[in-house]
């Protein structure tokens, strides 16, 4: 019964893809992670113009340095399982992208919480 079962075939161009598209993805990831450290500039202004919670803004910080790693592995994981189960999983890397992206900007807006301006 086991030799009845018929392999779904190898979607060629969703593997070069989806291939292209994790790459891209890991270098998006580079950079995000790149990024995340110069929100701390955004603690500058604290004491002289605005009140700042710091640890608020370390937070923020944090998240936008875990959220797009995690979500990118993530990612990364599931293309590969519907790869191997020879699905379509270009739109996969896409779709980690953005949420990468989305993990990013959250930490940055978390951290752009942390500073009040003092009021004149």
């Amino acid at each position: 019964m086991d030799e009845a079962r018929v392999r779904r075939p190898v979607i060629v161009w969703d593997l070069v893809l989806t291939i292209v598209l994790l790459l891209l993805m890991v270098g998006a990831g580079f950079v995000l992670f790149f990024l995340a450290f110069f929100l701390a500039f955004a603690s500058d202004s604290c004491g002289a113009s605005s009140v700042c919670d710091s640890d608020r803004i370390a937070t923020g910080m944090l998240l936008a340095i875990v959220l797009p790693v995690a979500l990118g592995l993530i990612a990364l994981v599931a293309a590969v399982v519907m790869l191997v189960l020879r699905r379509l999983a270009f739109w996969i890397p896409l779709v980690g992208i953005g949420l990468m992206v989305g993990g990013w900007f959250l930490g940055a807006w978390v951290t752009s919480t942390g500073v009040q301006p003092m009021a004149p």
